[in-house]
């Protein structure tokens, strides 16, 4: 009996965290636009004319081209494994022009930002992803509205409306929902 009290406890906790994950909203949702901000290049893409150092408006640089938008406030096994992913469906549509770069946020230190967004290349061996840090807005767009609760917020773009939306915490990304994310970028391509 109390095995299957606590095995009952155990089901109600799980459903309870999945669906306060299921919740989490961040950042423009389906159907709005986005919008421009400044970022500055630290790491990545070295095919995309764009120096390292540079600042400039890298959704405004992609325009309408079909664009994925990672912002992550942590970096983990996890993320390195979804921006594989991600660079090899960038790789494959390369003829769609679709563009991707990952945002690191929640830092004010461009030079942390820096050393963090290199490992990050170099831990995923992408070359088709940026990795760029906020100007001036470390915790991403201020029009953004990106919640704080989420480490992790994905956004599929076309002509500068967002087509979907993923907002998780760091422990919610894993291979069956990297799966399930990078599902969507076949979605905007169409």
């Amino acid at each position: 009996m109390r095995f299957a009290t606590v095995l009952g406890l155990a089901v109600v906790f799980a459903l309870a965290v999945s669906v306060k994950a299921a919740e989490l909203k961040s950042g423009p949702q389906k159907g709005e636009e986005i919008g421009a901000y400044e970022v500055v290049k630290v790491a990545g893409n070295p095919h995309d004319d764009v120096k390292v150092g540079d600042q400039l408006c890298y959704r405004c640089k992609l325009g309408n081209r079909p664009m994925v938008m990672v912002f992550a406030r942590k970096t983990d096994k996890n993320l390195i494994q979804f921006i594989k992913e991600l660079d090899k469906v960038v790789a494959k549509n390369e003829e769609k022009k679709l563009g991707a770069f990952v945002a690191l946020i929640g830092t004010k230190e461009e030079a942390k930002a820096k050393v963090v967004g290199e490992k990050l290349i170099k831990e995923t061996e992408a070359h088709n992803i940026a990795v760029v840090t906020p100007k001036d807005q470390p915790n991403g767009p201020e029009s953004y509205k990106l919640d704080p609760k989420a480490d992790i917020t994905v956004l599929f773009c076309v002509n500068g409306e967002v087509q979907a939306n993923h907002a998780l915490t760091a422990d919610a990304l894993n291979a069956k929902v990297t799966k399930q994310i990078i599902a969507d970028a076949g979605k905007i391509l169409n």
